[in-house]
């Protein structure tokens, strides 16, 4: 069901325009406006769903069978070196819209416009405390 004040769901209805790049009952795909790289393209279920955690697994089966689809169809007609596939989930990881949506990024070079690097924590752990964690999140597993 779509929600009034959200501009997905304006996008899907027709109500505000965008670039179509692939659209069927259960999943609309359109450009990015701000084009981090040539073919920036989200990718969102034409159902409104806040984020990942509020996703419902049909929801999410049919978003993501349509994700490499398109990022292939990306790779044919532009020929990036790579392609970064993001989903920001809450105010603290950056969501700015809260509709879900997967964002392909191709990639083209060093100078692209795109970065993304992150500290690595690996001799922080042992192996023991890395099972921990593991049990932990797989004790929540439903």
């Amino acid at each position: 069901m779509p929600h009034e004040d959200c501009i997905f769901c304006k996008i899907i209805n027709g109500d505000i325009p965008s670039a179509k790049v692939y659209e069927d009952e259960d999943v609309y795909a359109f450009l990015d406006i701000s084009q981090v790289t040539k073919g920036h393209t989200l990718i969102i279920p034409k159902t409104h769903v806040k984020n990942i955690y509020e996703t419902p697994n049909d929801i999410a089966g049919k978003l993501f069978e349509r994700v490499p689809v398109i990022a292939n169809a990306i790779k044919k007609a532009f020929n990036p070196k790579g392609m970064n596939l993001i989903n920001n989930n809450e105010s603290f990881a950056d969501q700015s819209v809260f509709h879900l949506h997967i964002h392909l990024i191709p990639r083209y070079d060093e100078t692209d416009g795109y970065k993304l690097r992150w500290e690595t924590h690996s001799d922080e752990y042992t192996q023991e405390q890395l099972q921990d964690i593991s049990k932990s999140i797989s004790n929540h597993l439903d």
